[in-house]
């Protein structure tokens, strides 16, 4: 009897524990609703932009990307983005998709433009340019460097 007691003592201690690195994670992970404002961006092509990365202007993260789809009826890729509510972007924004690094890694990069107006939830980001693809640049330079050499 007594050993049935301590092991349902320990048992309960180690529930409580778990329960509060549980909320600590949650708590950390800062999960739940998301503050801001919605917005979105269609490009012919997005390079393996993902769901979670960043949305910045000039190197700031201001946000991040909810959603990505494929629009049937144009066949761009929209890209959705949740922006910090502080952030006011004018309606001439441009959206440009740029890469970390060599090895991969991508954001979403913001343009503010001059307009007066701003930007409000569920907006359109008329201005956008999908990313480079450097396997297509290579190419296109090794054939020019072909071509030049056989002339």
């Amino acid at each position: 009897m007594k050993r049935s007691v301590v092991e349902t003592i320990l048992g309960a201690v180690i529930l409580l524990v778990a329960g509060f690195f549980l909320a600590f994670s949650y708590d950390t992970a800062e999960v739940g609703s998301v503050e801001g404002f919605n917005l979105f961006a269609d490009f012919s092509g997005i390079g393996g932009l993902k769901i979670g990365d960043d949305v910045v202007i000039s190197g700031v993260k201001i946000g991040s990307v909810t959603g990505v789809e494929l629009v049937k009826d144009t066949y761009l890729a929209r890209v959705h983005m949740n922006v910090e509510p502080d952030v006011e972007l004018p309606t001439d924004t441009a959206a440009l998709i740029s890469s970390e690094g060599l090895l991969g890694g991508k954001y979403l990069a913001l343009e503010p433009g001059a307009d007066e107006d701003s930007l409000e939830t569920g907006d359109r980001i008329e201005f956008t340019q999908a990313p480079q693809n450097l396997e297509q640049l290579l190419g296109q330079f090794i054939f020019s460097m072909k071509k030049s050499d056989e002339e």
